[in-house]
C-alpha cells in the first residue's frame, strides 16, 4: 500500500462513530420532552396562608404555559423547615418544584442545624415580595401602633403576638419593633399565617403579624385592623394604613416568595420552568386574580433571584451575628 494511501476503515466503524455523535448531539429525552407527567408543587405552609394563596392562584396559569398538571401539596411545620427539607431532598428531575420563602428559608439554617442549605436549591423565579403588617382584632383596645407600644412599655410581656415561626419575617419584624421601641412582648409561633389570623380573630392573641397580601381582604372586610405596615411606602391595597416609619419606627421587612427546584435539575428544565412562570405572570387573567388576592408581584429570573437570595443570606447572617433571634 502506498504511504499516502488512506487506510480503509474497518466495517462498522463509521456507523458506530456516527451513532455516538448522534447520542452526544441529541438532547436527553427527559430534557427534550419535559414535562412528560404531572408536577408537584410543595408549599411549606398551611392551606389558606399567603404562600398557599399565591401558589393556588398562579398554578393554573403555569399549567397552561407548561402544558401539564401541577398538584399543590402543603407541608407545613417548623416555620417552613418541613416543606423546605422535602423540596431540597426531592429528585432533581423537575417534577418536584416548590415555594421558598424569605427570610425563613435562609434564617432557619443560620439558627439551627438543618437537612438543607441554600445551596441545595436552584432558584427558578421570584413571584411575590410582600411587606409585613401589624394587625389587631377589630375590637382591640389598640387603635394605633403608638398605643400598643405605650401599653407594652407599662406592661412588659403582657402583649402576645403570633407569627409564622421563629426566624420568620413576622418574627424578625416583631423583634425589630421591640428593639426600636424598648418593649417586651410574648411570642406565640404558628404553622402558617392562616393559623395566626384565626387565633387573632378568635381572641387568643393580642397582635398578629403577617403579610399585607395575607391581611388585605380581612382588613377591607373589617375582620382585622392593621395598625401599621412595614413597608417603604403605603400599599395601594391599604392606602389608609400608615407605614411603621410614619408611626415612628422605621421598619422595612417582609417576605419574598418564589419558586425553586432541588439543586441538580438540568439547566434547560430550569429555563423552561422559569419561562413558563414568566408567561403565567404576564397573563392578564392571572394579574386580575392576583390583584383580587392582594398579591404584590415581583418576577425575577433564575440569575437575579439567586443574587437576591445570596444578598439576603449575607444580611441575615450579619444580623444573627450581631443579635441572635433565638436561644
Amino acid at each position: 500500500m502506498a504511504a499516502n494511501q488512506e487506510k480503509p476503515m474497518k466495517p462498522g466503524k463509521k456507523t458506530r462513530t456516527l451513532a455516538i455523535a448522534a447520542l452526544v448531539l441529541t438532547p436527553l429525552p427527559a430534557m427534550a420532552d419535559y414535562p412528560e407527567r404531572a408536577v408537584q408543587m410543595i408549599v411549606a405552609y398551611s392551606a389558606g396562608g399567603g404562600t398557599d394563596i399565591a401558589a393556588r392562584t398562579l398554578v393554573p396559569y403555569i399549567e397552561k404555559a407548561l402544558g401539564t398538571d401541577i398538584t399543590v401539596i402543603n407541608r407545613p411545620g417548623a416555620g417552613g423547615e418541613v416543606g423546605f427539607t422535602a423540596l431540597a431532598n426531592a429528585q432533581p428531575d423537575g417534577y418536584t418544584i416548590g415555594f421558598i420563602n424569605t427570610p425563613n428559608v435562609l434564617t432557619i439554617p443560620i439558627e439551627r442545624k438543618t437537612r438543607y442549605t441554600l445551596a441545595d436549591f436552584q432558584p427558578v423565579a421570584s413571584v411575590v415580595d410582600d411587606p409585613d403588617g401589624f394587625n389587631v382584632a377589630p375590637d382591640s383596645q389598640f387603635d394605633s401602633l403608638a398605643a400598643l407600644v405605650d401599653y407594652a412599655k407599662q406592661h412588659p410581656g403582657d402583649i402576645t403576638y403570633g407569627t409564622t415561626g421563629v426566624g420568620s419575617d413576622d418574627h424578625l419584624a416583631a423583634l425589630a419593633l421591640e428593639r426600636q421601641a424598648g418593649i417586651e412582648m410574648t411570642h406565640v409561633p404558628f404553622p402558617g399565617a392562616a393559623d395566626v389570623r384565626q387565633a387573632l380573630m378568635g381572641g387568643h392573641i393580642d397582635l398578629g403579624i403577617f403579610n399585607i397580601g395575607e391581611a388585605a381582604s380581612d382588613v377591607k372586610a373589617g375582620r382585622v385592623r392593621m395598625l401599621a405596615q412595614a413597608a417603604a411606602q403605603r400599599s395601594k391595597e391599604l392606602p389608609d394604613v400608615p407605614t411603621t416609619a410614619e408611626a415612628g419606627y422605621p421598619l422595612i421587612i417582609g417576605s419574598n416568595r418564589g419558586i425553586a427546584v432541588p439543586a441538580g435539575v438540568p439547566g434547560p428544565i430550569v429555563d423552561k420552568l422559569s419561562s413558563a412562570i414568566a408567561t403565567a405572570m404576564q397573563d392578564e387573567d392571572f394579574r386580575q386574580a392576583a390583584a383580587q388576592q392582594s398579591l404584590p408581584l415581583d418576577y425575577q429570573n433564575p440569575t437575579t433571584y439567586q443574587q437576591t437570595l445570596d444578598d439576603l443570606q449575607v444580611r441575615f447572617q450579619t444580623l444573627w451575628n450581631e443579635s441572635p433571634w433565638s436561644d
